[in-house]
């Protein structure tokens, strides 16, 4: 659609002269701090977690740290924003390590905050995937014909309690890392070089736990989150319900992306901590020690419906036979959970201010995600959880090679 400008974006004040000019791309090289110590992460493992059909940060299991980042995109037009795509794409390089940060000389700010140190050894285990919201397709850019089938602002669904500041967004930056602070650097690093192209509209930081004792992670509720997930090592599967193929009435374009739902939702944990175990795991579905079925023994056990008909084991408004029926009709409604629990201290009124960052890719919205939320509407967990932002997004197909750029087809 349009050719790169780098010279109109910085001309917008994303950075100014000083940053972002002359950044050399190397594809295989790895990242350098402003010193030019070579950072731990090797160009082949580099290579594998960036270049491909599709972005990383999907499949992989959740990371220790997470940041979720919406902006608005406030590029005056279609070339600027163009610009903004390649150069968003440039710094997923750099801090992914396959590229060079520049030697600006000892007058100009250094082209790296320094956050990491020196080294920046941890930096290889940073992720980034980048997606888009509904509001990108509306009249400022032209894209209006190009937006994915399904991609809407996302409605308030019954019990939600959504605010508006932290709800949707041009752009959605996920930032997953061993530690806080890579992905502060990152985002810091992402912010910097974009600014005057696009701003943040809201963010939040959550974290994944280790397995207690084994399997799927323990949400801030005590139970365990994201055990009926389908399988990523099925790659049928995952064509079937993750990755979107860009056929009708999907636009070409879209093929190797998919559909993300993020999801604020604050645990009323004070309340929920004086509910008895039983009442508890009755409104789940599960043990709380071992996340099994109640009507089974271990985690992977399945639970077996058909056998209880009227819910006399596992009651048939508990969350996880509300959420996955496992029936015939219900099986292509699953979707990819990659939640993360958040902790933001306390409210105004001295509650804590803690609870799940849901977030999920899908192939189809409405099939999967909505289907899911009707059947949950009114369960008993909604006294005890209130969803208070988020929004849906499409995340971005790959890029292929060091020459590509993210959103280099719906710009074309």
């Amino acid at each position: 659609m349009t050719g790169f400008s780098r010279r109109r974006l910085l001309q917008t004040g994303a950075l100014g002269a000083a940053v972002g000019v002359g950044t050399t791309l190397v594809p295989g090289a790895r990242s350098l701090n402003p010193i030019g110590t070579a950072s731990a992460a090797s160009p082949e493992q580099a290579a594998r977690s960036f270049y491909g059909e599709n972005q990383a940060g999907v499949l992989e299991p959740p990371a220790k740290e997470t940041i979720m980042a919406a902006f608005d995109v406030i590029a005056p037009d279609v070339a600027t924003l163009d610009g903004l795509l390649r150069e968003i794409t440039d710094q997923c390089r750099q801090l992914t390590g396959l590229s060079r940060i520049p030697d600006l000389g000892p007058k100009a700010p250094p082209a790296d905050n320094g956050l990491l140190g020196p080294t920046s050894d941890q930096a290889g285990s940073l992720t980034l995937t980048v997606a888009v919201g509904a509001s990108l397709f509306d009249g400022r850019f032209g894209l209006a014909s190009r937006r994915p089938a399904q991609l809407t602002t996302m409605p308030t669904f019954q019990d939600d309690n959504l605010d508006p500041a932290e709800c949707h967004g041009d752009l959605l930056v996920q930032l997953r890392g061993d530690s806080h602070d890579v992905v502060v650097h990152a985002l810091r690093q992402l912010a910097r070089h974009t600014r005057g192209a696009m701003q943040m509209r809201w963010r939040i930081d959550g974290f994944s736990n280790a397995p207690r004792p084994t399997g799927a992670q323990r949400n801030l509720l005590g139970f365990k989150d994201g055990t009926a997930n389908p399988d990523i090592a099925n790659p049928d599967e995952m064509r079937r319900l993750v990755w979107v193929d860009g056929s009708n009435p999907e636009p070409a374009w879209t093929a190797g992306g998919t559909y993300q739902v993020v999801r604020i939702i604050r645990m009323l944990v004070e309340f929920w901590d004086r509910v008895s175990i039983t009442e508890q795991e009755n409104m789940f579905g599960r043990r709380k020690d071992s996340g099994a079925p109640l009507d089974g023994n271990a985690e992977s056990d399945l639970p077996d419906y058909a056998a209880d008909p009227h819910g006399n084991v596992i009651s048939l408004d508990a969350h996880i036979r509300r959420a996955n029926p496992r029936t015939a009709e219900s099986d292509d409604s699953r979707i990819l959970r990659r939640g993360m629990s958040y902790d933001r201290g306390v409210d105004t009124n001295g509650n804590l201010d803690m609870g799940l960052v849901f977030n999920c890719f899908q192939q189809d919205i409405h099939r999967q995600f909505e289907a899911n939320q009707r059947r949950l509407a009114g369960e008993p967990l909604v006294d005890y959880v209130s969803p208070t932002g988020g929004g849906y997004f499409y995340v971005l197909p790959g890029v292929v090679d060091g020459q590509d750029y993210l959103a280099r087809g719906l710009m074309e």
